[in-house]
């Protein structure tokens, strides 16, 4: 029920029932016995209210054991009635001008149940279509994260292995903190998307062990700091690998096409309570004018949706020169 039932009653069947119920009302009323025909109207509109309510009731939690509930107390109330018709028998004239109106109220309880087994079985049928809307999410969401597993970038992989294997070779000193890094970031990142999501600074040390990397592979074409601001909750979740895919593709597309090389800067700041802000800024070659989402930012703002839904924002804008990625997160809802 809290995955699939989160759908309102909806209103309309108020008006709808309500409205049908004054008609018949209206066109019966001179039908009715003489001195009974408002207390049967006012009984005929209670009737209806309540049987909205249990309508309702059913909505909100449409299981068997509440319909046969429900059902049950239903049938003994008409058989409570029907023993009192049976009594009311010695009184022969009001017996005849009560029958017509304990019929019509016995129909409508029928039609009532009726109305209450062919909701629930709708209902019911609604919740399970909706599960199974949110069991394909789930999967897509797993997938997703599988797809992500494999866009660690292959050739950065390789070109590191080389790198550190023509090192060894040379018995360059780069090689053995190149390999500590290296092997740091393989141990965070492989099994990091089979989870749902990981702390701020879990991300920021995966995100540190790619930087220290690529330094040692580009020289003193790359310049890097991280920076955590007063106030930062550090145990905020993200999506995994979310801060990896910004800085990859900062020095994917900004540090390495610039001749130069360039400088990236992390920082994580909390303007305000409950807020925390990430930026990956780097001074390089700067986005294309026709520029668009990759696979990596198109999946990373999925997942980013997933996890906080309309509390969490991504952005890119241009810097002269480079680039900047904003992520804006408010870990708790917002006061109205």
């Amino acid at each position: 029920m809290e995955r699939g039932g989160d759908q309102p009653w909806p209103s309309a069947i108020d008006t709808y029932v309500y409205s049908n119920v004054f008609v018949l009302l209206a066109i019966n009323y001179r039908e009715l016995p003489n001195g009974l025909a408002v207390y049967f109207s006012i009984a005929v509109l209670a009737l209806t209210w309540f049987l909205l309510r249990v309508a309702k009731s059913l909505w909100l939690a449409p299981t068997r054991f509440r319909l046969n509930l429900i059902t049950l107390l239903t049938v003994v109330a008409m058989i409570v009635a029907a023993l009192a018709y049976k009594w009311l028998q010695t009184d022969e004239a009001l017996r005849q001008e009560i029958r017509g109106p304990l019929i019509a109220c016995v129909m409508g309880v029928l039609m009532g149940l009726v109305a209450w087994w062919f909701l629930t079985l709708y209902r019911a049928q609604q919740i399970e279509g909706r599960l199974r809307e949110l069991d394909q999410q789930d999967r897509a969401l797993v997938l997703a994260r599988r797809l992500a597993t494999a866009q660690i970038q292959p050739h950065f992989l390789f070109n590191t292995l080389a790198s550190v294997q023509h090192w060894v070779d040379t018995q360059d000193p780069r090689a053995a903190s190149t390999l500590r890094s290296f092997t740091a970031y393989l141990r965070a990142t492989l099994p990091m998307f089979e989870r749902e999501s990981l702390s701020l600074t879990e991300e920021l040390q995966i995100v540190r062990s790619y930087l220290e990397v690529m330094q040692a592979r580009l020289g003193t074409r790359l310049q890097w700091q991280i920076e955590i601001g007063l106030g930062v909750d550090e145990s905020l979740q993200l999506p995994p690998g979310l801060l990896l895919t910004l800085v990859e593709n900062a020095i994917g597309h900004g540090i390495e096409p610039a001749l130069r090389g360039g400088s990236i800067t992390v920082t994580a700041t909390s303007p305000v309570e409950t807020q925390v802000l990430i930026e990956v800024r780097d001074d390089g070659a700067g986005l294309n004018s026709d520029a668009v989402d990759g696979l990596g930012l198109q999946n990373s703002r999925e997942r980013l949706q997933q996890l906080y839904g309309e509390r969490a924002r991504l952005t890119l804008k241009p810097l002269t020169p480079g680039c900047s990625a904003s992520l804006e997160i408010h870990a708790v809802e917002p006061k109205p």
